[in-house]
């Protein structure tokens, strides 16, 4: 594990010494009104993880961290670093997080999901957004990046090594704004993007359904469509035009991610609902990620205590909300995936894609829908995730000694059975045969049959200045990339945007003023006024019945 740049302040500016509870780690952190980097400390207290910090100049800062200790602990043991990047793109020898991303030399992980913003533009104005231009703001400036510009980002991520990378995300503001948006899918493909998936509030695919299909044609694998509840208090952006988008997206056999941004106090009652809501679309939403938010702005604690949810205390209600159904056990972090990348590495003698995060960013598990019951079945019901995992890790090692791999791929496959209970399986998985498809053959084909017969359910949380940890900051994988081809954390980008997201934007973009006067229409022109919410359906417009009777999270 690559240590950290030590940040000490000088003695005499050093708080003292307080019992805060249980020590866990030592990390690095930054000051929420300075931006100042500062030493922190990672504890435990009544079974919850907490954050502190101390500014010369602004005080002590205690934050919640994660929300369950006994999660925290569980999550730990998968702690696994990875490769990073053989050509840092910031190359700098001593690099003090987060001062010089880009990415530096510092960093544990090559890009698993990049970001282009295509505009900065949106048609909403929803008052948890951190990102989209406001008029009237000094420094507001409109981003739209040339077609040629795009093209040149997405050839600095192909060149990462070793690992190139292979999953791109559209992003803004509201992507849809764009009218070249089915050419940059189309130019992402051309230069050699697999998985490119469209971040968006879905409106624009709702009003105009046929834009589903374009760019399905064009090269488009999914929506990552924001969904922040059930009902129109909680999702007041587009609970009316949702159902729409879906079926738009039906028609163009193009799949879709739900992606809440869960707030406690606001929508944290609705986590199981929004589950019931995919299921009921199994056919065509493959994934929920939700997203406990990240705090952004200037807030007094007792604030951020009202709003704060962190990923343990989601999948606790998650598993209340569904009587049980998903229990908090069935979630793993997402680098407990490590041990079967390095398995194929060893396998293949080849560096293989992996997800590196640290443990506390991010989790998931797999459900499938019983036909019989209509239940949703985790894997871990019939699957011993972690025995798998272990048994994975032994037979790397065996591979990376010298063992012959066909004596290792004979010893697998044997063995395999023991992890899952096939009486318990979904009617028509075969979870066998596909794992070793995909482990010993190579033949990533079976697994599309897994995503379309299960859905996804992830959780994403991103950091604010208020919890930051470098030590997450350094294995981060989701990232953003800019015209001046750096590669950059998300969690600097958005989380310190006067360092990172601003300068960007003013450097490659123009005021908007300008932009008004360029286009020959205001800013503010583009919002939408909520056509379907008044009875205004477009042509062609489908409904998907998602809203006929009550969704509840039971």
């Amino acid at each position: 594990m690559m240590a950290l740049l030590e940040i000490e302040l000088p003695a005499e500016l050093q708080s003292p010494q307080k019992q805060i509870g249980q020590f866990i780690r030592r990390t690095q952190s930054i000051c929420p009104e300075c931006n100042r980097i500062l030493p922190s400390t990672v504890f435990e207290r009544e079974g919850k993880v907490f954050m502190t910090k101390t500014c010369p100049e602004h005080g002590e800062t205690e934050e919640l961290y994660f929300g369950s200790y006994d999660m925290y602990q569980k999550f730990a043991t998968y702690w696994s670093d990875g490769k990073g990047t053989h050509a840092p793109n910031v190359p700098i020898e001593s690099c003090a997080c987060p001062a010089n991303c880009g990415l530096c030399s510092n960093h544990l992980s090559h890009t698993g999901l990049a970001n282009i913003i295509v505009t900065n533009r949106c048609d909403l104005t929803c008052w948890y957004c951190f990102f989209y231009v406001k008029k009237g703001l000094e420094g507001a400036y409109v981003y739209e990046p040339s077609l040629d510009q795009v093209k040149e980002m997405v050839r600095a991520l192909k060149a990462e090594r070793p690992v190139p990378g292979n999953s791109l995300q559209i992003t803004g503001g509201e992507p849809t704004l764009r009218p070249e948006l089915p050419e940059i899918v189309k130019i992402i493909k051309e230069e050699g993007v697999d998985h490119i998936q469209l971040n968006t509030n879905g409106i624009n695919l709702a009003l105009n359904p046929n834009l589903a299909h374009i760019l399905r044609d064009n090269g488009l694998s999914n929506l990552y469509m924001s969904f922040d509840g059930v009902s129109p208090k909680t999702n007041p952006k587009n609970h009316w035009e949702a159902p729409y988008t879906i079926e738009s997206c039906r028609k163009a056999n193009l799949g879709v991610v739900l992606v809440p941004t869960v707030i406690k106090s606001i929508n944290d009652h609705e986590l199981g609902g929004i589950l019931r809501f995919a299921q009921r679309n199994i056919d065509i939403v493959r994934a929920i990620s939700y997203q406990p938010v990240s705090l952004t702005g200037r807030m007094k604690k007792q604030e951020r205590e009202k709003y704060r949810i962190t990923i343990p205390d989601c999948i606790e209600r998650i598993e209340e909300q569904t009587n049980g159904e998903i229990p908090r056990d069935a979630w793993f972090p997402v680098p407990s995936c490590s041990p079967v990348t390095h398995f194929v590495e060893a396998f293949t003698k080849r560096p293989q894609y992996e997800l590196s995060i640290h443990f506390a960013c991010g989790a998931g598990t797999y459900v499938f829908e019983d036909k019989d019951t209509r239940k949703m079945v985790p894997i871990t019901s019939f699957v011993d995730l972690k025995g798998l995992f272990e048994y994975l890790d032994e037979k790397t090692d065996e591979l990376n000694s010298g063992t012959n791999k066909y004596l290792v791929a004979a010893k697998f496959i044997t063995k395999l059975n023991s992890f899952i209970e096939k009486d318990k399986q979904p009617a028509g998985l075969n979870l066998s045969k596909l794992l070793v498809g995909a482990l010993l053959k190579h033949d990533y084909s079976s697994v599309g049959q897994f995503h379309v017969r299960s859905m996804f359910l992830g959780m994403m949380h991103f950091q604010d200045k208020y919890n930051q940890d470098e030590e997450r900051l350094q294995r981060c994988d989701i990232h953003y990339l800019t015209p001046d081809m750096r590669i950059i954390p998300f969690c600097s980008f958005n989380v310190i945007p006067e360092w990172y997201r601003d300068r960007i934007q003013k450097k490659y973009g123009i005021s908007v003023e300008e932009w008004e006067k360029k286009n020959g229409e205001k800013l503010e022109s583009r919002l939408y006024r909520g056509q379907l919410r008044r009875g205004k359906h477009a042509d062609g417009c489908g409904c998907s019945a998602v809203h006929i009777e009550p969704i509840t999270g039971t």
